[in-house]
């Protein structure tokens, strides 16, 4: 029997996963009062049961504080059924965005503001948080993205260890990204903007990478990039950390940052075994929607 509660904050993606969870065969219940849970615990426990998968989403919408949802997990364990805990968050940012776009109220929030009712529940949740197998901080992800992670946990049993990478590329004419933990300025390299057939392309492109890379610069920056990220990332998982966001910028955001970003990804994809990782290029065609205006 595979039992998962799956808990966090309001407006960070648990009923998305519970739906992910039910489209691959799991038994889901969401919002189960509290009281309810030992009963459930028994109908699973009962050997030979027809229901082997199940997950159960529970979290403060019903007004019960922190120590009550501690409570019934304290009776699980004393019921000797094994569970794990999927812990969903996202920053306050991206959660406030989220609220405002459904124009929704936060179940803390009353006729207060959002942050408030946020701030709150953080507060309630966190010996939740503490106590989670896994925490998925859906900030940055798609909801592809999240699909994978779930089944990477969920379905195909791998080793996941709460870190999500996302190396970033940017223009610094456009701004440095909020929500950057780490940020490396690459415009010391010569720039393909000034060679007339580079300009339209961009770092995805080969003629553009090739030009990027073929100085000795370029290389040994991408190798000492590459060894601190590497040296990083172990020391944030230990630390408790779910996201980390890593800024590669030049001028504009189409050739040098592409460049350094993609190969600083597939450097670090490539051994990849302890983290989720992605790549972004956030401003790569803002030249031309520039151009157009």
């Amino acid at each position: 029997m595979r039992f998962v509660v799956v808990t966090g904050m309001s407006g960070a993606g648990k009923r998305s996963v519970l739906k992910m969870l039910e489209d691959v065969g799991y038994f889901c219940i969401d919002n189960l009062p509290i009281l309810l849970v030992p009963k459930l615990a028994e109908l699973l426990a009962v050997p030979n049961a027809e229901i082997n998968k199940a997950a159960l989403g529970m979290d403060i919408r019903s007004r019960y504080g922190s120590d009550d949802l501690m409570q019934a997990l304290d009776e699980l364990d004393a019921m000797g059924l094994a569970y794990e805990l999927l812990y969903m968050d996202a920053s306050d940012e991206v959660l406030i965005k989220r609220y405002k776009e459904t124009r929704r109220n936060h179940p803390l929030a009353g006729n207060g503001r959002v942050d408030q009712g946020i701030i709150k529940e953080r507060k309630t949740l966190a010996p939740l948080r503490g106590r989670a197998d896994y925490i998925l901080d859906t900030s940055r992800l798609l909801i592809r993205e999240l699909k994978r992670e779930v089944n990477h946990i969920f379905v195909e049993n791998k080793e996941y260890k709460n870190l999500y990478v996302t190396v970033l590329s940017f223009g610094f004419k456009y701004g440095i990204p909020g929500d950057a933990d780490l940020i490396f300025d690459v415009r010391f390299l010569p720039n393909p903007y000034y060679i007339e057939e580079l300009r339209p392309l961009s770092g995805n492109d080969k003629p553009v990478q090739e030009y990027v890379m073929d100085n000795d610069k370029a290389g040994k920056f991408l190798e000492m990039l590459t060894d601190m990220i590497r040296f990083l990332i172990p020391n944030y998982i230990t630390e408790g950390k779910t996201q980390l966001v890593i800024g590669i910028g030049c001028t504009g955001g189409k050739h040098r940052s592409v460049t350094l970003a993609n190969a600083l990804y597939e450097a670090l994809a490539e051994a990849e075994s302890d983290y989720g990782i992605k790549i972004e290029h956030r401003d790569i065609e803002k030249d031309a929607i520039t151009k157009a205006k």
